[in-house]
């Protein structure tokens, strides 16, 4: 058992100076941790900027189905873009980055890893299995627990004026449980309860609590966003780019796929898309979050029981004001340009390797690909990226629960 004694005295470090990683930051530090947080160049100028002077505030809404609601302004022990010396010490590490800035923190984070450090990707998007990668790459021999999450604790959107980022944090909605692994799963028990001593995991653990998922694969499977945003974003795209023209006002960034996209048919896709998940995680051994197809004909859809329970249901003739200007109000976003390499194309994958058809979630990818101009198919993320591709079905099986590696 891992000694947890002390743990809330030492400063934790956050890498990601984006919307999740400002709001978890600035969060632990409202919750009573001592926060230091990094960003990288070339975006460190613009996501760290004036931060020494204002610090983030957090407002928003915050609904969640206790009531728990946290803001203010917070601000950090250590600024930095240094991640050497923002994770010095440290004992907890939040990784809070978009999926294709994972290669380039883990090639600065490996080699400065410190034993007994707990890692948490938020949301993993297959990050511990990317970052358990690189370890072996460079011949990282440190005891360090790994694990991620299904999703980040909130809806989090940084407030811009004029295109300019201010300092404030809109947060949309609070989560009341989340689905966490560790890799390996032995290590399962200690990651899990390490939420407990993190100020942004509060409306967790004092709601729902954290739930263990079957290996980290399955944190990758219940990861929301590919079965949300890629329907509603692709097949809701027409009034995506018509918003502010045409009807909806005169102001686009009011729009929000759930409140205005969201549709008996395209609920019948995300379900359909779901179903293709459920059959991958059966053909591998693992498991993956389990919704009823009710919660899918709604505007909330698979989002409501995160922060409002299984019974969270917005008919389709109802409006959803929670929603309002959460977007996307382009193609190019990461709504597209992450889920679709990552997520949905894992799946292309794994579909390939272990005989399912994966017939709903190509189409996203095939969509995607002519609507961006991207091809996603050669693009997107593998199998042997997250250093899995060469497993058979045991090996994996022994890998994800034991750490028992099988070169290739």
């Amino acid at each position: 058992m891992y000694n947890f004694n002390g743990i809330k005295d030492v400063p934790v470090a956050i890498l990601g100076g984006g919307a999740v990683g400002k709001a978890v930051g600035a969060d632990c530090v409202l919750g009573g941790n001592k926060v230091r947080i990094c960003d990288l160049e070339p975006y460190a100028s613009a996501t760290l900027a004036n931060l020494q002077k204002t610090g983030i505030t957090l407002k928003g809404n915050e609904k969640n189905k206790y009531g728990f609601k946290r803001t203010g302004t917070a601000h950090f022990h250590m600024i930095t873009t240094d991640v050497e010396e923002c994770v010095k010490g440290a004992k907890i590490v939040i990784v809070a980055v978009p999926s294709v800035a994972h290669d380039t923190f883990f090639e600065k984070l490996v080699p400065v890893l410190e034993d007994d450090m707990i890692i948490h990707i938020i949301p993993d998007n297959y990050g511990s299995l990317k970052l358990r990668k690189k370890m072996r790459e460079l011949g990282c021999k440190k005891k360090v627990i790994i694990g991620g999450w299904s999703s980040a604790p909130y809806g989090a959107r940084v407030v811009t004026e004029g295109g300019v980022m201010t300092s404030e944090v809109f947060l949309v909605y609070r989560a009341i449980t989340l689905r966490g692994a560790a890799l390996p799963t032995t290590d399962q028990a200690d990651f899990l309860e390490s939420s407990k001593y993190l100020g942004c995991f509060d409306s967790i653990t004092q709601g729902d609590g954290p739930t263990g998922g079957n290996t980290v694969l399955d944190i990758g499977f219940s990861n929301v966003n590919p079965v949300l945003h890629c329907p509603g974003t692709l097949l809701g795209v027409g009034v995506m780019e018509n918003w502010g023209k045409i009807f909806g006002g005169n102001d686009k960034y009011t729009y929000s796929i759930y409140s205005h996209a969201y549709c008996p048919s395209i609920a019948e896709v995300q379900y359909a898309f779901y179903l293709e998940e459920l059959e991958l995680a059966k053909a591998i051994g693992v498991s993956v979050q389990e919704y009823p197809k009710k919660n899918f004909l709604s505007r909330t859809s698979i989002l409501g029981p995160e922060y409002m329970g299984d019974d969270c249901i917005v008919p389709f003739d109802e409006q959803y004001e929670t929603a309002y200007g959460t977007g996307p109000f382009t193609i190019q976003n990461r709504y597209i340009t992450e889920d679709i390499p990552v997520g949905c194309h894992i799946y292309h994958e794994l579909g390939k390797k272990y005989g399912v058809k994966t017939k709903v979630i190509d189409s996203m990818i095939t969509l995607a690909s002519v609507m961006t101009g991207h091809d996603f198919y050669s693009e997107g993320m593998t199998l042997d990226d997250l250093g899995i591709g060469h497993l058979d079905k045991e090996q994996l099986l022994r890998y994800l629960n034991e750490d028992i590696y099988v070169e290739k």
